[in-house]
Order: C-alpha cells, then sequence, then structure tokens
C-alpha cells in the first residue's frame, strides 16, 4: 500500500513552507479577516466582500456561492457573531467541500505492473512530478520503471532520462517521433519481464482542445488494456495551479475524455492563490493525491485536506512569526 506514513518532522516542515509559500500573493490567502470586519459585526455585507475575494482567489463562481450560501444560512441562526465565529464557519465549509478529495494514491498488487500515466498540458510540471513520484516509491520500497511516451520533444525525453538516472530506475525510449503506443507497448512487456512494480507512463503535452492528441491518448490506454484489462490503474492529471480557472477547464476536458482518477496540483508557490483546489474538488469530485509547491523533491507531498485549509486561512503576518 503507497502512502505509509511520513515522518513527523518532514511533514511538519512541508505545512510551514507551504504555509508561507502560499500566502505570498497579495490575495484573500493572506488577507486577514479581521479587516473585512472592523466593527466587529458580521452582516451581508461581510459576507458579498468575503464573497468577491473567493471568487478572485480562483475558487470560481460555483464554489463561492456554495461557500456563501452556507455561511448566509449560520448568518441567519445567528451563529455568525463575531469574527471567530466567521473564521470557523469558513473553515468548516472550506474544509467540508475538500475533505472529500483527501484519497492518498495506493498502489495494489497486479498480475503485471501497476500502471500510471500522467497526464497533463506542457508546462504543468507533469515530467518533474513524474520524477518525484518514482522518488516517493521507490522510499516505499517498489521498483519502479519510466516509460518516455512523450515522443515529440526530444528534451522530454531527455529530461526523462535525467530523472531515471538521479532515482536510478530504467527508462524506456524510442526514437523522437516514434508511436507513443508503441513505446508503451514495449515499456509494459519489459516491466512485467523485470517483475518491476509500478510502471509510469510520461504522455506529450496535450492541449485539451485538441481532439486528436486525446484520441491518441485514448489509443495508449488501448493498448496497455490489452496487456491487462484493469490497466491503467490511475490515471493522474497535472494541474499548475497558477493557471486559475483555465486549469478547471483542463481538468474538465481530460476527465471528460479520458476518466481521470487522480490529480497532483503543482506550482502552489509564487503567484498561485490556490483557491482552484476548491473548484475542482467541488465541479470533478476525483481524488487530489499530491500538491507540490516548489522544485525539490519533499517539496512534493500527500494532499491533506486540513492542513491545506489552515494554510490559506493563516495570515500572512502570523506565519512570518513562526
Amino acid at each position: 500500500m503507497f502512502g505509509k506514513k511520513e515522518k513527523p518532522e518532514k511533514r511538519e516542515g512541508f505545512v510551514r513552507r507551504l504555509r508561507a509559500r502560499i500566502n505570498r500573493g497579495n490575495s484573500w490567502l493572506t488577507y486577514d479577516l479581521a479587516n473585512l470586519v472592523p466593527g466587529g459585526t458580521i452582516d451581508e455585507g461581510v459576507l458579498e466582500e468575503l464573497e468577491a475575494l473567493l471568487v478572485m482567489a480562483d475558487v470560481g463562481v460555483q464554489t463561492t456561492e456554495l461557500i456563501i450560501e452556507d455561511l448566509r444560512r449560520s448568518l441567519a441562526r445567528n451563529e455568525l457573531k463575531d469574527l471567530q465565529a466567521l473564521h470557523a464557519g469558513l473553515e468548516r465549509s472550506l474544509l467540508g467541500i475538500l475533505a472529500p478529495a483527501e484519497k492518498p494514491l495506493t498502489i495494489e498488487k497486479t498480475d503485471g505492473p501497476f500502471v500510471i500515466f500522467m497526464i497533463g498540458v506542457n508546462g504543468a510540471g507533469k515530467t518533474t512530478t513524474i520524477g518525484k513520484l518514482a522518488h516517493r516509491l521507490q522510499n516505499e520500497g517498489y521498483s519502479v520503471m519510466l516509460a518516455a511516451g512523450d515522443t515529440f520533444r526530444a528534451a522530454a525525453v531527455e529530461q526523462l532520462q535525467a530523472w531515471g538516472e538521479r532515482n536510478n530506475v530504467p527508462v524506456i525510449a524510442q526514437q523522437s517521433g516514434a508511436d507513443p503506443a508503441a513505446v508503451i507497448f514495449d515499456a509494459w512487456q519489459a516491466a512485467e519481464a523485470r517483475n518491476i512494480d509500478v510502471l509510469l507512463v510520461d504522455t506529450a503535452g496535450r492541449l485539451q482542445n485538441q481532439s486528436g492528441l486525446m484520441d491518441e491518448l485514448a489509443k495508449m490506454k488501448r493498448v496497455v488494456g490489452r496487456h491487462d484489462a484493469t490497466a491503467p490503474h490511475e490515471i493522474m492529471l497535472v494541474l499548475d495551479a497558477s493557471q486559475g480557472q483555465n486549469a478547471l477547464v483542463q481538468a474538465e476536458k481530460f476527465h471528460e475524455a479520458l476518466g481521470i482518477t487522480g490529480i497532483t496540483v503543482t506550482k502552489l508557490d509564487g503567484s498561485a492563490k490556490g483557491g482552484i483546489l476548491f473548484a475542482i474538488a467541488n465541479r470533478l469530485q476525483v481524488p487530489v493525491r499530491f500538491i507540490g509547491i516548489g522544485e525539490a523533491l519533499d517539496d512534493m507531498q500527500t494532499f491533506r485536506a486540513r492542513e491545506f485549509v489552515s494554510a490559506i486561512l493563516s495570515s500572512g503576518n502570523k506565519d512570518k512569526n513562526q
């Protein structure tokens, strides 16, 4: 089973970095809720201002309405009497949206390799995520193989091979321009022959509006399915958090075409506001497996809903004093 309990000090260090990095931007994520309630009274005007902040933070209109309506019900019941009550109510509502998406990746025993397709548009951090995931799996005791299914960019193959060397794992690749489905065919056979536990498949950066490329991914899925009817066992979409609502559009298109089973959200550091996770969790109801906040190997960790909500509700000034 994947996801053996992480060392507390490692996890705590990640949470501190998450709070610090996600609170860089000048958005509601660093916004002191006290500024919304200067007189200490919670009213409809406060909720309207909070609604605008949520939308600007990429939570999305539909998901924001869900959150605000929940708070309005609490207001009507006279439960939002002060700032502390508003904070608690917002935390409860946000956690209610994210908690169902907290489902860590598990590697189950199969007759052949456990196959994970890594998909997403160029620039989302897909190949880097593959390298980090390979490292994590090895630390959990699994043998890993990488398949260079992105045959259109020579740099993509080279980058994957560099990660293979760094992690000391084999990489199956063919010449530039080769049929990606043929690469997957060879990789699965090689993984089975070597009794590899997990086969991580890189794919070309697909633009979600290019149906031909989506069809090619579907072909790759069919090819591996001929070896193992249950494969691929995971179709993981890598999304760049800084893309905001466009990331949600990407996710919906990929899910419609392939049926994604997990999501990794990268680049939550820098200018990313982080609200897109709530939109994704609410609209897609697909597990969020990992989140990433930087380039280091331990900057990608298993997604924990309560930690994330706590991080985005933390005051930037508060974190600086920790």
